[in-house]
């Protein structure tokens, strides 16, 4: 016998999970197979898909994101606080139209994120001076014309001992790989997968507590993009999404505990930390990032 699928009625729901019967949504409407899709992912997994115009306005806030991220490097170095680059973000993303996406989200008093050494993010900038041999993530996000764009690094404020180069090797060779996997019909779980596997051959270990995530009209999305995970696993990546991959890699053990700031997350064994991230779409070919810089220039 042959499967035949049931006709849909005029009164009956619209299968494209509206509410309304399909006689007053669908049923006159041709629907390209991008807008079922972002229905589908909508309806399944809480998905925004993008479609041209957004991307394009996702990138004018990525080429904000890393405007500001390369004034900042310029100037992290010992001797300055971390309220300095605070100040600096704030400055250049306000002068260009746009506001800092951390501001005041969910309590945190300041523009930007800035990590020192063990800790693993989300530290508040303030009084503390930058010395040299520091390691240093800035993690920016802009808002501009309503869309989001999230991007960090980490720097090297004078000069690194062995410790710290090589954590902050291994943190930017994660992020490399991850990306590495994204492409159509590739999996959420092929990015943590490939970036725990590396990490972990490294000696080093992947925090599991924070995660990317979708990126783009609000400053967290679905889906989230664990840093570690089985290959083959999680939802399938289609063209228009739009997340961020954000691997967080201790040096030591991948345990982790919050100060009493409520917001900064150090490493529990004090061991270094580094972190690279950027907000990336996924194309027809593979991805493009949004928020782009050099994943292959050599370490200063």
């Amino acid at each position: 016998m042959k499967n035949r699928q049931a006709k849909i009625g005029r009164n009956d729901l619209c299968p494209c999970g509206s509410g309304l019967k399909y006689k007053k949504c669908c049923m006159n409407r041709k629907i390209s197979e991008f807008e079922q899709l972002k229905e589908k992912y909508f309806r399944d997994h809480k998905i925004r898909l993008k479609e041209k115009k957004n991307i394009e306005g996702i990138k004018e806030a990525g080429r904000l994101a890393i405007e500001t991220l390369n004034m900042v490097e310029e100037q992290v170095r010992p001797g300055i606080t971390t309220d300095d680059i605070n100040t600096l973000v704030h400055e250049i993303t306000i002068t260009h139209g746009a506001r800092p996406a951390p501001l005041n989200y969910r309590g945190f008093p300041k523009s930007v994120c800035v990590s020192i050494n063990d800790e693993i993010c989300h530290g508040i900038p303030g009084p503390r001076v930058i010395k040299d041999g520091d390691i240093v993530n800035v993690d920016v996000t802009p808002i501009l014309n309503g869309y989001y764009a999230d991007v960090s690094k980490t720097f090297f404020s004078g000069t690194p001992g062995p410790d710290e180069r090589r954590i902050v090797e291994v943190a930017r060779e994660c992020l490399k790989r991850g990306l590495d996997t994204v492409h159509r019909g590739s999996r959420v779980g092929d990015i943590g997968w490939a970036i725990q596997t590396y990490a972990e051959e490294q000696g080093c270990s992947v925090v599991r507590e924070f995660v990317g995530h979708g990126v783009g009209f609000d400053f967290h999305e679905s889906p989230q993009i664990a840093h570690f995970g089985q290959k083959g696993k999680g939802v399938l990546l289609v063209p228009g999404m739009v997340f961020t991959v954000e691997p967080m890699i201790n040096l030591g053990a991948k345990e982790l505990r919050i100060l009493d700031d409520n917001w900064t997350a150090v490493t529990r064994d004090h061991s270094l930390s580094a972190q690279f991230e950027q907000t990336i779409l996924v194309t027809a070919n593979g991805y493009e990032s949004l928020t782009p810089y050099d994943l292959n220039a050599p370490l200063l």
